[in-house]
């Protein structure tokens, strides 16, 4: 199934597919504008964007308190690297540090960075803490796990798509199966430094792990002198009706990764947060980012930190999010297999006889609502924050169609 799209649509379309490197593979739709919950493509038409930039874009397109702050910052200064102190970066570090009650924090860009650091930060944290030799630090993960697309990363990652052919790897990592918890607990030696885990798996389908499961993990980490990584960058800053996935089970990670929806959906930015007596081990020269922390960003961030903090995005995803679960639940039995998630992100297994995920995605985005798929025949539903009732009732109506129509 295809969308047909117009000679200028087309056009745009053929001019990326000679010209970018082929590491995605869209939806033929091309966007124009976009304001909240909806992007308009070239042809005038406007979809409802049940994806948000893989969560990129919580507080919506164009968030108007978020665009003010970057075209203010736009007439200051922008860059400077960290050559050079700049204003926004004290207050930026100082906020977000306050939202997340830990001390300090490292600027990086993308997510991956993000992930990068916190490895590095971690080994050293074992070489100059923990004790461990040099060289001999592990880190333990979870299977399926995604946390970017780097060599390192990739290294431990479960997924061939993302490994087969980018070897050799990195070592230093061993994968137990997430949720797991008495595995993980017999992975853990004297060498180990970190455990590393999405709170609620992303990629691989939004899989919630068993009540007990981070609460256990907390307390192994503590005991074994291991750093608890949480890697929040998708499930983080109100995704999930918390500011972070891990306080639906009470838990405070040693090490939080934040990106993506930080930068405001205008620039990326992503950070490492921890203690003192973590972060603390960096030096100066021993890791840095030219545009890491840089004033544009800093001032957005600022401006993100300040709307978390009034708690409205994580109440808005709470309550929205109970709707949005209890019409996907609905359509469990009629094309829908399994529906899974927290607030306003849920993963959704339609029946493999009926369409793929990519199909189906296809089918939804005819009916003017963007979704993505991943793993064969699941969806992912993560619409902006500022997403009304209305418009998620109107998104589900049009992909219970979409089920009837591929079942017919």
């Amino acid at each position: 199934m295809t969308i047909v799209a117009d000679t200028a649509a087309d056009a745009l379309i053929a001019q990326v597919e000679r010209h970018a490197a082929r590491n995605y593979s869209p939806l033929p739709i091309v966007a124009a504008s976009a304001e909240g919950a909806w992007i308009t493509d070239v042809d005038g038409r406007r979809y409802l964007d049940f994806l948000a930039a893989y969560s990129a874009v919580n507080f919506g397109h164009c968030n108007p308190e978020i665009t003010a702050t970057a075209h203010a910052q736009l007439d200051t200064v922008t860059l400077v690297s960290r050559a050079f102190h700049s204003d926004n970066l004290g207050r930026f570090c100082a906020a977000l540090a306050t939202l997340c009650g830990k001390d300090m924090v490292l600027p990086m860009n993308s997510g991956a960075e993000a992930v990068e650091s916190g490895l590095k930060v971690a080994r050293k944290w074992g070489a100059d803490v923990k004790g461990v030799r040099d060289g001999y630090a592990n880190i333990i993960v979870a299977d399926n796990n995604f946390h970017g697309r780097t060599i390192s990363i990739v290294s431990f990652s479960s997924d061939p798509t993302a490994r087969d052919g980018f070897g050799p790897f990195t070592p230093g990592f061993r994968s137990v199966p997430f949720g797991d918890a008495a595995a993980l607990a017999r992975a853990i030696d004297d060498n180990t430094v970190a455990v590393l885990l999405e709170p609620i798996q992303g990629e691989a389908g939004i899989i919630v792990p068993p009540d007990d499961y981070l609460p256990a993990v907390r307390a192994l980490c503590a005991e074994r002198n291991v750093l608890m990584i949480a890697d929040e960058i998708q499930s983080g800053l109100a995704r999930t009706g918390h500011t972070f996935a891990c306080d639906h089970w009470g838990v405070v990670p040693d090490v939080y990764l934040l990106g993506k929806a930080l930068g405001g959906g205008v620039v990326p930015l992503s950070v490492v947060v921890a203690d003192r007596e973590i972060l603390g081990v960096l030096h100066p020269g021993e890791h840095g980012s030219t545009f890491g922390g840089n004033p544009l960003a800093a001032a957005i961030g600022t401006t993100v930190v300040s709307m978390l903090a009034t708690g409205e995005f994580q109440a808005r995803a709470a309550e929205l999010g109970a709707h949005l679960h209890r019409r996907l639940e609905a359509l469990i039995g009629d094309g829908v297999l399994a529906v899974r998630g927290l607030g306003l992100w849920a993963g959704v297994d339609i029946e493999p006889a009926l369409a793929t995920g990519k199909e189906m995605s296809l089918r939804l985005a005819e009916r003017g609502v963007l979704v993505k798929d991943t793993h064969g025949s699941t969806l992912r539903f993560a619409p902006p924050l500022v997403i009304t009732e209305r418009e998620i009732d109107w998104a589900i109506d049009q992909f219970a169609f979409a089920l009837a129509e591929a079942a017919s």
